[in-house]
């Protein structure tokens, strides 16, 4: 059979389907759908998008003695089929690797005949915001290994709808020199603004730890719109021990999008944008 031909065979078993569809009592079914998004000529992934239309947001919780395991998507990338299962690998990677950590420490405890403590790992991923081509998502996570306190971390996420693939925030910008050049002034100070609304004056002594402003690039960078259209706001997730130690937590610095920000926004990307006045 021709390219040709098989294309007309596809196209009209497609319209088949859809019509029988469309016969049968009401509105086709989920599984009329599936089905006509399944014959031979359709998109390949239209069997997948059309399981995955109005799927619920994912939440899986397991608590033993061993573990204590949390992990959360919203419903926004539940009915992406191809993020869903990314999110999926990444949550079964991460109880895989909390469940082989926990059961060395909990060997170690028992031959060392000390208590062991339950290890933990629980993330959650939020919309920050959807535009026509993005959807925008961030997380937090806490983990907790037996030792003297826990951790908080961040992670984010970018999807982009109209290449079908998952990036992160930094790869819509030209690379990190020009993006750090382009917020370092308003990150750090930022960063002097959240120490001193928690009482702390901050350290710029050279030979400090924590004296110089980190690259905003080495971060978390999370981005977010005002109207749902365009890109227009930026928070910058600090975690602990970045900037401070451990007793001053994590820091959310808001940093604005502005015209020079968006001047090293590889180029197509740049009409997701829009700078501040």
């Amino acid at each position: 059979m021709t390219t040709n031909a098989y294309r007309r065979n596809a196209a009209s078993i497609l319209v088949a389907a859809l019509l029988l569809a469309g016969c049968s009592d009401g509105e086709p079914t989920k599984a009329d759908k599936a089905a006509a998004a399944s014959v031979p000529g359709a998109p390949p992934a239209g069997a997948a998008d059309e399981a995955a239309k109005d799927a619920p947001a994912s939440h899986v919780t397991e608590k033993n003695d061993l573990i204590e395991f949390v992990y959360s998507y919203p419903a926004d990338a539940a009915q992406i089929s191809e993020l869903a299962r990314a999110l999926n690998g990444d949550r079964e990677a991460k109880r895989g690797a909390l469940v082989a950590a926990a059961q060395r420490d909990e060997a170690a405890a028992a031959k060392g005949d000390y208590p062991y403590r339950t290890h933990s790992h629980r993330q959650t991923w939020q919309r920050v915001t959807s535009t026509p081509r993005l959807l925008s998502l961030s997380s937090e996570i806490e983990t907790y290994g037996g030792g003297a306190h826990g951790m908080q971390t961040f992670d984010t996420l970018i999807w982009d709808r109209n290449r079908r693939r998952q990036l992160k925030p930094l790869d819509l910008f030209q690379n990190s020199e020009t993006f750090d050049a382009a917020v370092r002034e308003s990150f750090c100070a930022g960063i002097k603004r959240a120490k001193a609304a928690k009482g702390i004056t901050a350290d710029d002594a050279s030979d400090s730890p924590f004296g110089k402003c980190p690259p905003a690039s080495a971060q978390t960078v999370w981005l977010g719109s005002s109207d749902g259209r365009y890109l227009d706001r930026m928070t910058i997730a600090i975690a602990p021990y970045e900037v401070g130690p451990y007793a001053e937590g994590s820091y959310k610095i808001n940093v604005p999008v502005t015209g020079a920000l968006v001047k090293v926004v590889k180029d197509e990307f740049a009409r997701d944008f829009l700078p501040i006045n």
